[in-house]
């Protein structure tokens, strides 16, 4: 079976290809360039991108895969959360796709399948559900921090969420404070790299709460007043390597000690991450070195799977498929703030 599968949430144009199970083609089209002289996603650009960008993705994605429409037996795309205008560019063409093909469509749920992007592995790229077992999975992304318990292939209940700024958010916050780029996830990482994480005192907001849930905006508002009160931290490159490192320290470990303690709360032995900022190699190693220390097991998505792709909504549509989900009417909204833990149906 050949899924066809579309993404554009928020500001990644992707189309995949997925064939029993393996990623014969994974197109993105990133529009980081044209958002970052804003500092952040304008809906209204990212839509029209979308469509300049939507029709030339998917002719990459079935030369790369050698395929033709004809192929395709079933449509997959975003129905949400995400932007409005964005959602709606990729799903009303995914529809008109499924319709003129006479293919069955399948309007899945973006976060739900970055749940399912860890078991995407190998080259090529493909799912491997023989591993399947209860876990406790770790999304983490510029707009949402979620953690999940999922029982089995698409069974989950949502365990925590952020209550104000997600993590990606404020790594993206403290980066415009610092005087970095946007995105500045990655420019932390890398300056962090060469700093000291435990030059600046900063808090672990909710570390220590037993529930499941994040707030990163303490965090946020520390660094503005400790670089209110010392603007000299912002010439001085030194400093700002070790504030970069502190701030990724704090929130890595927030992350990772309420991941691992989650997971043995519930007795599972099997932890997943996935989504935008698991491409952080600090959070990466952290999550490793406590999983191992735990004994538990961690998968991780590959970098190449943490970003918004279309290949993660293939492997969630197939399994849907497979479960006997019925397809989504054709006639379908999007579902802009679609709670988790809601139905397929």
């Amino acid at each position: 079976m050949t899924v066809l599968a579309l993404e554009t949430s928020c500001d990644e144009t992707s189309v995949a290809l997925l064939t029993d199970g393996t990623v014969r083609a994974n197109v993105v089209a990133s529009q980081i360039r044209l958002h970052a002289e804003y500092g952040g996603v304008v809906p209204e650009l990212a839509a029209r991108e979308h469509l300049r960008n939507l029709i030339p993705v998917a002719r990459a994605a079935f030369q790369q895969a050698g395929a033709t429409p004809a192929d395709v037996d079933l449509v997959a795309a975003t129905r949400g959360p995400g932007l409005p205008t964005a959602l709606w560019i990729g799903l009303k063409a995914a529809q008109a796709l499924a319709f003129a093909l006479g293919r069955p469509l399948y309007g899945v749920h973006h976060h739900e399948a970055h749940l399912y992007s860890p078991w995407l592995s190998g080259q090529p790229p493909r799912t491997d559900f023989q591993a399947f077992q209860p876990h406790v999975s770790l999304i983490v992304s510029g707009g949402h921090t979620l953690l999940v318990h999922v029982t089995a292939e698409l069974q989950h209940r949502l365990l925590g969420s952020t209550l104000d700024d997600a993590a990606g958010e404020c790594f993206d916050k403290t980066g415009k404070l610092l005087g970095l780029p946007y995105p500045a996830g990655p420019w932390i990482d890398r300056l962090a790299e060469g700093g000291n994480p435990t030059a600046y005192t900063l808090p672990r907001p909710l570390q220590e709460h037993p529930g499941d849930d994040f707030s990163f905006s303490g965090l946020k508002t520390a660094v503005r007043y400790l670089v209110r009160d010392h603007p000299e931290l912002l010439r001085d490159e030194v400093a700002r390597r070790d504030l970069c490192a502190s701030v990724q320290a704090s929130i890595v470990e927030v992350l990772v000690t309420k991941t691992v303690r989650a997971a043995l709360r519930l007795g599972v032995g099997l932890v997943t991450a996935s989504g935008g900022v698991v491409c952080n190699r600090a959070l990466r190693s952290q999550l490793q070195q406590a999983c191992q220390a735990a004994g538990l097991q961690l998968r991780l998505a590959d970098p190449a799977f943490c970003t918004d792709n279309a290949a993660m909504v293939a492997v969630l549509a197939e399994r849907l498929h497979r479960h006997g989900h019925p397809p989504t009417d054709l006639d379908a909204n999007i579902e802009p703030d679609w709670s988790l833990d809601r139905s397929h149906a």
